[in-house]
């Protein structure tokens, strides 16, 4: 079965709608490198329309500039890039297709392709919510920034049922930013107060 990873920059209090004026100052190269392997895992990009337009919109530019990420942006024109849109945008972007009829079922059938190694998921909050809730995400990779935003949309929605998560790996970097692996996991046997309360200090 291919992974289905979701790489997400976010802030302390879980605002994974990225600003650049928190982003950016926090970014090094222990960020530049995990992003690096969280793109190394995967063949298959999955991208909202949100952010299929803003990369498409920069990354191709970027390449046919040489500058010092164009070796990057060249990995991003190379991967095949499926798009989740209600509509067909006109795609401007090599190796860009739309993603055909339900997200939940043509994951499903994605996940289950022989010929796939990874499928990575880069923000696109909205695709992940709704792989969440259908327990198709086997990883989040999350660049957790030492600020709390305060404002934007934040990765975590509103439900009935928790998310319980086990955590994978962990990674602090000099910038106080903190690199965290979770992959979703049952949850844990039923407590109350009772069960707990030896543990409690002693005073």
């Amino acid at each position: 079965m291919a992974k289905v990873v979701s790489t997400l920059f976010i802030s302390a209090d879980g605002v994974a709608e990225i600003d650049p004026d928190w982003h950016f100052p926090y970014f090094d190269d222990n960020m530049g490198r995990a992003v690096g392997e969280d793109y190394d895992t995967a063949d298959v990009l999955l991208i909202g329309r949100e952010t299929y337009d803003s990369f498409a919109g920069a990354w191709p530019d970027r390449e046919a500039a040489g500058g010092d990420d164009a070796a990057f942006a060249k990995q991003l024109g190379d991967t095949r890039k499926l798009v989740v849109s209600r509509q067909r945008p006109e795609f401007s972007w090599r190796n860009s297709e739309l993603i055909q009829g339900d997200l939940v079922d043509a994951v499903t059938v994605l996940k289950a392709d022989a010929g796939i190694r990874g499928i990575l998921i880069p923000g696109s909050i909205s695709v992940v919510q709704q792989l969440l809730a259908a327990g198709l995400v086997d990883e989040l990779r999350l660049l957790v920034h030492p600020v709390a935003a305060r404002k934007g949309r934040k990765l975590f929605d509103d439900g009935d049922v928790p998310y319980h998560l086990r955590v994978v790996a962990t990674e602090v970097f000099p910038t106080g930013a903190i690199r965290v692996i979770y992959s979703p996991t049952a949850a844990p046997a039923e407590a109350g107060y009772d069960d707990v309360k030896d543990q409690v200090p002693a005073g």
